[in-house]
C-alpha cells in the first residue's frame, strides 16, 4: 500500500511530480525518508520509459514530469529523461536509484535521506 504522507491524492500527486522532475533535473534530492523512498518508484518507472525511448513514452513520461528547466536553461526534465539518463541505464535491470539516510531535521526531528541516480 502507498503511502499517503498526510495530503490528498491531487496534493500527493503534484508533490511526486515535483520530487521526480527535480530528481531527474539536479541527480540528487534531500527529503524526508518517507518522501524519499515514494518517489523513488516514480522516478524508477520514468527511466524505464527513458530506456523505451519510443514516442509513446515520450508522450508517458511528459504527462508527468513537469516542464522545469536545468540550471543553464539548455534542456528541460523530459529532454534531460530521454537524451542523458535513459541511455546511461540502458545495460542495466532496474535499481536507477539510491536512497542514503541521514541525520534527523533539527526542527521537527524528521528522519531525513538523500536520494540520488546511482
Amino acid at each position: 500500500m502507498a503511502r499517503k504522507l498526510g495530503r490528498t491524492t491531487d496534493k500527493r500527486m503534484a508533490l511526486l511530480r515535483n520530487l521526480a522532475t527535480d530528481l531527474i533535473i539536479h541527480e540528487r534530492l534531500e527529503t524526508t525518508e518517507a518522501k524519499a523512498k515514494e518517489v523513488r518508484s516514480v522516478v524508477e518507472k520514468m527511466i524505464t520509459l527513458g530506456k523505451r525511448g519510443d514516442l509513446h513514452a515520450r508522450r508517458q513520461a511528459g504527462s508527468l514530469l513537469y516542464k522545469a528547466e536545468d540550471e543553464e536553461g539548455e534542456q528541460n526534465a523530459l529532454q534531460k529523461l530521454f537524451n542523458d539518463i535513459g541511455p546511461r541505464y540502458e545495460d542495466r535491470q532496474g535499481g536507477y536509484t539510491r536512497v542514503l539516510k541521514v541525520e534527523q531535521r533539527k526542527g521537527d526531528g524528521a528522519k531525513m535521506a538523500i536520494i540520488e541516480l546511482v
